[in-house]
């Protein structure tokens, strides 16, 4: 009898199946699929420093979550002016998810130490954060919107105007806020027909609209499943603006940011903001 651990083709193996692909030259193979050779070589360091490497890789693939946020907030948005409430939900657990991910992607940025930064700080330029368009995008289609915001996008009109579009448009808040209108529950005009391009002012009408489906959750229980899936979108956000604030102030303190912000204190200001600001002031009259 053969003990398993001496036999050659039982070892520590696995054996290439005779039905595996292995001829790509007609073919598209996984790279081609997923444009790896573009993806991959990316990656262009401005210094020799060992680190920088990370900090590009980190923000590459939180660039590629957040157009994938914003495709799916993009998506969700039509759901809710189609009324598919079904489809809706699933879109935004998808982001929640994908907002997870992204606030465990600073736990890997923060083994990045004070003085291995420092090595190639000076490399980044006035590149930062504050210039991405994705992460604009989302603050845009969930309503916190800022016109001044978007002068940074000048130099790409492309983007520039699909920023300008998303900041006239409703935001999906605005769309939410339609749909309790649609379904009978009274809301001021003032609050549905804004000027779009603003941030969204919480609104008493709003307000006592989520308060009526709050009490009677059995009679619109879409809309009362609908606002607390709104609040997991909040909550995710949120906790990844403070991890990203926490991050930036562990590996450079009170430091001016790049781009030219104050740094921490600029971040710690976005912690404050609320994008549906009726669903949580309802919790204290209820």
């Amino acid at each position: 009898m053969v003990c398993p651990h001496n036999n050659p083709k039982q070892g520590n193996t696995r054996e290439m199946e005779d039905s595996i692909h292995t001829d790509f030259n007609n073919d598209m193979s996984y790279g081609d699929y997923l444009c790896l050779e573009q993806i991959l070589s990316a990656q262009h360091p401005q210094s020799e420093v060992h680190d920088e490497m990370l900090f590009i890789i980190i923000h590459q693939t939180s660039e590629l979550w957040l157009k994938l946020a914003g495709n799916e907030l993009d998506t969700m948005i039509h759901n809710v002016q189609q009324g598919d409430f079904s489809h809706a939900f699933k879109v935004i657990s998808r982001v929640k998810q994908i907002l997870n991910q992204l606030t465990q992607s600073w736990n890997i940025l923060s083994t990045l130490t004070p003085v291995d930064y420092l090595k190639f700080r000076d490399a980044l330029g006035r590149s930062s954060g504050f210039q991405s368009y994705g992460y604009r995008k989302i603050e845009f289609l969930l309503g916190n919107k800022n016109a001044d915001l978007i002068q940074v996008h000048e130099s790409n009109a492309q983007v520039h105007s699909e920023l300008q579009g998303i900041l006239e448009r409703p935001s999906l808040y605005d769309e939410v806020i339609r749909v309790l209108h649609k379904q009978g529950l009274a809301i001021d005009d003032s609050a549905l027909n804004r000027d779009f391009t603003q941030p969204y002012q919480a609104n008493e009408s709003v307000l006592n609209a989520w308060l009526s489906v709050y009490r009677n959750a059995d009679e619109h229980f879409e809309l009362y499943e609908l606002a607390e899936k709104l609040i997991d979108i909040e909550d995710a956000f949120q906790q990844w603006r403070f991890k990203h604030m926490y991050a930036v102030q562990r590996i450079i303190g009170n430091k001016m940011g790049t781009g030219g912000s104050s740094g921490v204190s600029f971040l710690k200001k976005a912690l404050d903001i609320s994008f549906f600001p009726e669903l949580f002031e309802l919790r204290t009259h209820l």
